[in-house]
């Protein structure tokens, strides 16, 4: 099936349905499902799917208000979109808003890390080049920041390994999430610094950055943003909206957060964090896939005078509100509804604050369902398992 060379006449919406009618005609099947109009493609069709033929609908729920102290110190209530198909998860989030909002809110706090991209060269004097690199620091920073208006390089690391070194940079990319921008950049790095140095660039992308896969160093130094969460949850409101008791919550929190993660070798202790992330994501048109850095985060909860005091610690947080999946259309409109409120923030470190403010929400909620022992209730109530 050629389903890329059509009339250049052709629109976008046109150019899809001729894609599935091909599709359909030469596998005998019907494909009318995923049908697409014209106000809902976008600019997909040319920036995000090749040989697009339609679309999968994922279901938007809503959760909120949720009221967040952003480290700004500017305060929102906001409304929290939610594409998932888990039944059983809004409700959950939402629940956690609605306590979380009864307990004066959610303080959050970020750090930019910045994207990164590691650049991997073969060179037999590793130690040799490292040093010339770095004496060479000025010239190829500013051949990388060349690349885009919208990049600056924050920081780098060295590592190498037998006879390959690793360069690995760190960038600002501006509102965007800036995975190809700083991708274009460390090929202009790179090819670069072989041919100054004389040694055979490998890969733009060496795995050191660990890109849209869980390591020890991105839970430890961090990627895009660090983002933290804390509240504190009275007993009152931990019985009246979580039905439970802070005791419980302890008790559960230690099996499962410190013992359980502890047995698993978990990167992450935490709850369901990767949940709340992916619904966010998926929402906004972030790129899914680094929801598994997303998922290398910690939930601590500990006894409160008034309670329980929880926290959340997300190290890595790749988000952005421009370029890829956030211009097309229905996305858009629910990134426009979360950042509806504007803070002095950036709007992608707003972005960021917010998602660890609902994955908080997400993970006060679960813990108590798992205290009172109603995860397998919720689920049977909201349509997930049918018995």
């Amino acid at each position: 099936m050629d389903l890329r060379n059509f009339p250049e006449d052709l629109d976008a919406p046109q150019r899809v349905k001729k894609r599935r009618a091909l599709i359909e005609k030469e596998l005998n099947m019907d494909l009318s499902a995923v049908e697409v109009s014209s106000r809902q493609i976008g600019s997909a069709d040319q920036q995000n799917c090749e040989q697009m033929f339609g679309a999968i609908p994922l279901p938007v729920g809503l959760a909120g208000p949720l009221k967040i102290q952003f480290s700004s110190g500017e305060i929102s209530e906001t409304y929290v979109p939610l594409a998932t198909t888990e039944g059983a998860l809004v409700a959950s989030i939402n629940r956690g808003c609605k306590a979380l909002t009864q307990a004066g809110g959610v303080r959050v706090s970020s750090e930019y890390v910045g994207i990164t991209r590691s650049i991997a060269f073969e060179a037999q004097h590793v130690k040799e080049i490292g040093q010339k690199i770095r004496q060479l620091e000025s010239v190829w920073k500013k051949i990388g920041e060349a690349t885009s208006q919208h990049l600056k390089i924050l920081s780098y690391e060295i590592d190498s390994q037998d006879d390959v070194l690793f360069l690995t940079i760190a960038a600002d990319t501006d509102e965007a999430m800036g995975m190809n921008m700083v991708t274009i950049a460390a090929q202009a790095v790179g090819e670069f610094l072989s041919e100054k140095l004389g040694i055979p660039m490998l890969t733009v992308a060496g795995n050191v950055d660990s890109d849209k896969k869980p390591s020890t160093r991105t839970k430890l130094h961090g990627r895009g943003f660090r983002v933290r969460a804390e509240s504190v949850l009275p007993e009152e409101i931990i019985e009246g909206v979580l039905k439970s008791d802070s005791q419980a919550l302890l008790r559960t929190a230690r099996a499962k957060l410190e013992i359980g993660s502890k047995l698993a070798g978990a990167l992450g202790k935490n709850l369901h964090i990767a949940n709340g992330i992916a619904a966010l994501y998926l929402a906004t048109g972030q790129d899914a896939a680094h929801i598994v850095e997303g998922s290398l985060a910690d939930t601590v909860v500990s006894k409160h005078p008034d309670g329980i005091s929880i926290s959340v610690e997300l190290p890595a947080l790749l988000v952005g509100v421009r370029g890829g999946g956030t211009n097309l259309p229905a996305q858009k409109q629910c990134l426009d509804l979360l950042l509806k409120t504007k803070t002095r923030l950036r709007p992608s470190t707003q972005l960021a604050e917010t998602i660890g403010a609902t994955a908080l929400a997400g993970e006060i909620s679960l813990l108590a369902a798992q205290s009172t022992h109603t995860l397998a209730r919720a689920h049977r109530t909201h349509a997930r398992t049918k018995v």
